[in-house]
């Protein structure tokens, strides 16, 4: 299976990044993920690790992958996702550039591409990104963008929407997600601990419907604070409300 492949080598570049790269940076975490779709519920876990790590002074190359697993009274499920960004750095407060991914869903491969960028505040980052998916299921494209502030470099707070519109062959279908979320890193420690909930409204073909994502978890975070691991490049890919590239 392709997400396979793609998710080992993910890890692979996780494990070997620091052997590659002195500024390699990145972190790994578990989490607990609650979901209700219109009263039916579902609890599982999430798995996920993150490395960025410079191939130029200018830029970097950052690997994610993520396995999810679900339990509910119709049975269980398992999922996986991984991505590769090639981005640039403009200056010392701009970062662009483009990403490729694959999810696996019940047996259903999605491809996507897409462009990404950061900006960098003193206290913040803003993040937008635009991408399409290719799937079995039909085609989708996804705008989306994500504000995070940081208390301090070791406590961050950020909120997220995206707009996506989906192609079948039953019709269209547009959808809204958007959410927030917090992360704590303690003091002289590599771990941290985060929360948020997402809401995600579907304009279905036969009706509409919404879904509330509660997740809690810890990390292990290696390189730095969260606000440098951010703009090192290590958090492409997990800040976009509703969906994750």
């Amino acid at each position: 299976m392709k997400t396979v492949f793609l998710a080992s080598v993910a890890a692979a570049t996780l494990i070997a990044a620091p052997a590659f790269a002195q500024d390699a940076v990145g972190s790994a975490g578990i989490g607990y993920v609650h979901t209700d779709i219109e009263g039916f519920k579902t609890d599982g876990a999430n798995l996920d690790g993150v490395g960025a790590f410079k191939v130029a002074p200018e830029w970097t190359v950052t690997v994610n992958g993520a396995v999810n697993y679900s339990d509910s009274d119709l049975g269980d499920d398992t999922t996986g996702a991984a991505a590769a960004h090639l981005t640039k750095t403009f200056g010392s407060d701009l970062r662009a550039g483009g990403f490729v991914a694959v999810t696996d869903l019940g047996g259903d491969e999605t491809f996507t591409v897409g462009a990404e960028m950061q900006k960098y505040l003193a206290s913040a980052t803003l993040t937008g990104l635009v991408a399409y998916t290719d799937s079995d299921e039909g085609d989708a494209w996804t705008i989306g963008g994500d504000a995070a502030y940081y208390i301090n470099p070791s406590f961050r707070l950020n909120a997220g929407v995206s707009y996506n519109t989906v192609d079948t062959v039953a019709g269209d279908v547009d959808a809204w997600a958007y959410g927030a979320g917090a992360e704590y890193q303690f003091a002289n420690s590599p771990f941290s601990v985060h929360g948020s909930y997402q809401r995600v409204s579907t304009d279905a073909i036969v009706a509409d419907v919404d879904a509330d994502v509660f997740m809690i978890g810890a990390r292990y975070n290696f390189g730095g604070t969260l606000q440098s691991l951010d703009r090192a490049g290590a958090n492409l890919g997990r800040t976009m409300a509703g969906f994750r590239f």
